[in-house]
C-alpha cells in the first residue's frame, strides 16, 4: 500500500479538527478559530510529534511487508527554492527509513534549467520521483526518470477543466476515463521505469466511480500483451 502523507505534513491547508487534541491545543493563538492550519501555526516541537505519529501508525504495514511508499504530494506554490530543498531533507530524515516517493505540482522542478538538479537531488536524498500523467492544463510534463529502487506513476486524468477547482469534490476533479490509445503509450515508459528501478507502482488517481479501476485493468491488459503474457 502507497499510504498519501497527512495534508499538514506537506504544508496543504489542514482542517484542525482533524488534528490530535494535544496538538490542536498547541496551534498558535494567532490562528486559533481559523477555517485551515499550516505548519507555521504550530510550535517546531508539535509539528514533529505529527510527522513521528504518523510513521508510526505505518508499523503494522511494515511488519507485515505491505507498505509501498509513503507519497509526499506537495502543493503548486511548493518550488524549487532552497528553503523547500531544506524541507524535502528535513521530511527524509524524519521519516527514517521509510521508502518515499516525492510528487510535484509545481511544473518549476522540471524547466531546463532545473529538471537535472532535482533528479539528482532526489536520488542523493534517497526520494522516489512520481512520475505523472497529467491535464495539460497542468503543465507538468510526464518526467520518465528513477531517482530510487522504487518508481511510482501516478495518472490523474486528463480533465483540464477541474484540475484547478476548488468547490468540487476530489472524485470530480479527476472524472476522467482514459481511452487505451491514452495510455498505449505509456507500456514503453513503463517498461523503461522497470528496466532501471527495482520495482515500479502504478496507480490511478482518476477516483470518480470506478474509473481508477477500469482503467487499472487496461493498463494490466497492455502490459501483459507487450510482455507477451496475453
Amino acid at each position: 500500500m502507497n499510504v498519501k502523507a497527512y495534508s499538514l505534513m506537506t504544508g496543504h491547508p489542514t482542517n484542525p479538527d482533524t488534528l490530535w487534541p494535544d496538538i490542536r491545543d498547541a496551534i498558535n493563538p494567532d490562528a486559533v478559530g481559523k477555517r485551515n492550519v499550516y505548519p507555521t501555526h504550530l510550535p517546531d516541537d508539535a509539528v514533529d510529534a505529527v510527522w513521528y505519529r504518523f510513521a508510526d501508525a505505518l508499523a503494522p504495514l511494515r511488519e507485515h511487508d505491505r507498505l509501498g511508499a509513503v507519497l509526499l504530494q506537495y502543493p503548486q506554490w511548493f518550488t524549487p527554492k532552497r528553503d523547500n530543498r531544506d524541507e524535502l531533507a528535513r521530511a527524509r530524515t524524519r521519516l527514517g527509513d521509510l521508502p518515499v516517493a516525492v510528487e510535484f505540482r509545481s511544473p518549476l522542478w522540471f524547466g531546463k534549467d532545473d529538471l537535472d538538479r532535482t533528479l539528482g537531488w532526489l536520488a542523493d536524498h534517497d526520494l522516489s520521483l512520481v512520475v505523472v500523467d497529467a491535464p495539460k492544463v497542468s503543465k507538468l510534463p510526464p518526467v520518465v526518470a528513477v531517482t530510487g529502487d522504487l518508481s511510482v506513476v501516478r495518472f490523474h486524468g486528463r480533465a483540464d477543466d477541474t484540475w484547478k477547482a476548488r468547490t468540487t469534490t476530489a472524485a470530480e476533479r479527476f472524472k476522467y476515463l482514459y481511452d487505451k490509445r491514452e495510455l498505449r503509450p505509456w507500456v514503453k515508459r513503463i517498461e523503461q521505469l522497470a528496466d532501471e528501478a527495482r520495482e515500479v507502482h502504478v496507480l490511478m488517481n482518476n477516483c470518480y466511480q470506478d474509473y481508477g479501476v477500469r482503467n487499472a485493468e487496461d493498463m494490466t491488459e497492455l502490459l501483459l500483451r507487450a510482455a507477451g503474457g496475453a
